[in-house]
């Protein structure tokens, strides 16, 4: 019998998600850490840095069996729970996640719990295709990923002239 995998998601150490990612990928599991570049201002200088996505998670690809296995390396914490089961996200949402970070867009991420908006279609630019919602913030239009296995959500500004509604 095959074991099911999951992405797991995993709680780090504060400021230990890199280490963490890193660990687990030299024992042959299988990590994902979303990473972006954000621009950092000191008083002499501007820096760009690479920052998680979302601060203190790392997706674990393994199996419930091996769960336990993964938080033996430093910096591991907990895997999310949430009513006694163990949360996992499904592939089609890091599959949106790599995609949005592989465009380079600017991603915001939010845990408020955000209103749920229009339903609608990306219809151009490098994240054409996606379906999901809509919200006003600030005069702008956001498209929103929602990803409730970690009560998080991501922001990216599009422009409405690239929205098309759907219902």
């Amino acid at each position: 019998m095959t074991e099911k995998l999951n992405w797991y998601v995993m709680y780090t150490a504060p400021r230990a998600e890199k280490k963490v990612a890193e660990r687990l990928k030299e024992k042959g599991t299988e990590v994902y850490l979303p990473m972006i570049e954000e621009i950092r201002q000191w008083s002499d200088r501007k820096k760009k840095i690479q920052k998680p996505l979302f601060n203190g998670y790392v997706f674990v690809h393994t199996s419930k069996e091996r769960l336990w296995e993964s938080l033996q390396v430093a910096g591991a914490v907990k895997f999310i729970n949430f009513s006694g089961e163990h949360s996992y996200i499904q592939q089609e949402e890091i599959d949106t996640i790599q995609r949005i970070i592989e465009t380079g867009v600017s991603v915001e991420v939010d845990t408020d719990n955000i209103e749920k908006g229009e339903t609608v279609e990306i219809l151009g630019g490098p994240l054409q295709g996606l379906h999901g919602e809509c919200i006003k913030k600030s005069n702008q239009d956001y498209f929103i990923i929602r990803i409730p296995s970690i009560n998080q959500s991501m922001l990216v500004n599009v422009p409405r002239k690239f929205l098309k509604i759907t219902q």
